[in-house]
């Protein structure tokens, strides 16, 4: 039962955490010069700034960086925000 409850809390945070993150890229996605972003610069900017966003989250039940397949799978689904 526990377990469970610890599953469903990981995975709110998680998809809570993306939500979040693409929120503050957009409220990050500025020029030099304080306007706005558009088009690809923008693009480009959200893609990178949800990837860096995701690595820093990219970490196993014990605390320890994920490598290969499963950090492959995580990033994937933490950048498309499921």
């Amino acid at each position: 039962m526990l377990r469970k409850m610890m599953l469903a809390a990981f995975v709110v945070a998680f998809a809570g955490g993306a939500a979040f993150a693409q929120d503050s890229c957009e409220s990050k996605a500025m020029g030099k010069d304080g306007k706005p972003l558009a088009g690809a610069a923008k693009t480009s900017f959200m893609k990178k700034c949800m990837a860096d966003t995701c690595a820093t989250k990219a970490v196993s039940a014990d605390g320890k960086p994920l490598s290969g397949a499963a950090k492959n799978s995580f990033m994937k689904k933490c950048e498309k925000g499921a």
